[in-house]
């Protein structure tokens, strides 16, 4: 599908006011993306689980204007506050998107949001918030074009978050979601994240992934400088290599059901990221020693229990724990009485995998 085809041509209704609602779920990539060209379009390919509880609600009010004017006219507020500091980022993403929605200038906006986990903490709080802002612009132009079909619906609400972060187009459906195109992934764009569209193992199903707080302040550096730090990087070749021979990789580990692989895979792409902001040039160390701390108390335990228990990281500090529901009892209790101690008022997410994105 070429961008062209987002573009609406024209619109059958017209509509003066109202409010719509989404909660639209956070993820976690397993073969992470990391470095973009123009337009938010990947370097590589990436996959990510899906999550249930990490989510950002967002209530998209509108009012038609007397007059179209030239430029957009909104507000945000995240938990009842406005937030002034919100708005240039959003302003850019309306600039972005305008041709594809090309009734953002003839609406007042009211942008009203909340996360279920802290802001900036790691845990990708723009995925989910831009992927609620796309679904609710999405339903409005639903309303304009009623013909539009769910496919088609889903597929430009992808586009449109992938636009305001590219991770946010992982966010809209299904718990398993692949970003950028790939021989092996029928389907796969560059332009927006799809379902998975193949056989998922049992032990795959209502995956666990619970989220070590180690440090809930605002990160180090924004995953847009991080991305940037990819021009130019001694070994970025190397790592669109490797993401898109993972994608492969991680393919046959979902039909087989190879857990031990999967740990493997999944825990060296996390090391690999942090790897590659560690070699850029400014350089960066996101982990706190917490982090290290909880890496190798992992690694014990799985040495000593041999259950299926893994971490990720995003580009922060904070731990996400991967294990399979069956296992679930006796992990939570490892994670309970030696790992809370290293988290930051021992701060702690218990989340699973996720279907996607839900009209409120």
């Amino acid at each position: 599908m070429i961008v062209e085809k987002f573009i609406p041509l024209t619109f059958e209704n017209t509509v003066e006011n109202g409010e719509i609602e989404w909660a639209s779920p956070s993820n976690i990539a397993l073969v992470k993306y990391w470095g973009k060209k123009e337009n938010q379009i990947p370097e590589n390919q990436s996959i990510s689980f899906t999550l249930n509880e990490c989510k950002t609600i967002t209530k998209l009010s509108y009012i038609l204007k007397d007059n179209k004017t030239d430029d957009f006219d909104f507000q945000v507020y995240l938990d009842g506050e406005r937030k002034l500091d919100f708005e240039p980022k959003i302003k850019t993403f309306f600039n972005r998107i305008y041709n594809y929605v090309p009734f953002l200038k003839n609406y007042k906006f009211k942008i009203e949001t909340k996360n279920t986990f802290p802001h900036s903490s790691g845990i990708a709080s723009s995925a989910s918030g831009m992927s609620a802002l796309a679904l609710c612009l999405m339903s409005i132009e639903k309303q304009l074009n009623p013909k539009i079909s769910k496919s088609f619906f889903n597929k430009k609400a992808s586009f449109l978050a992938r636009l305001g972060s590219g991770s946010a187009s992982r966010s809209i459906e299904g718990d398993l979601v692949v970003w950028g195109k790939h021989n092996d992934i029928e389907g796969s764009s560059d332009l927006y994240g799809i379902k998975y569209p193949y056989k998922v193992h049992e032990n795959f199903k209502n995956f666990q992934d619970t989220i070590l707080l180690v440090d809930k302040g605002e990160k180090q550096v924004s995953s847009t400088v991080g991305h940037n730090l990819m021009y130019g990087h001694p070994y970025a070749k190397q790592r669109f290599d490797q993401a898109n021979s993972n994608i492969s990789v991680i393919k046959n580990i979902l039909e087989s059901g190879d857990l031990e692989a999967f740990i493997a895979l999944v825990e060296s792409e996390a090391l690999t990221l942090h790897a590659m902001m560690m070699t850029s040039m400014p350089y960066f160390i996101l982990m706190k020693p917490n982090t290290l701390e909880i890496i190798n108390k992992i690694w014990g335990f799985r040495k000593e229990t041999k259950l299926n228990i893994c971490f990720t990281l995003d580009a922060g500090a904070n731990v996400h724990i991967l294990y399979p529901e069956n296992e679930k009892e006796q992990i939570l209790e490892f994670i309970k009485t030696q790992l809370v101690a290293y988290c930051q008022n021992g701060h702690y997410i218990c989340d699973s995998v996720g279907l996607g994105a839900k009209k409120m």
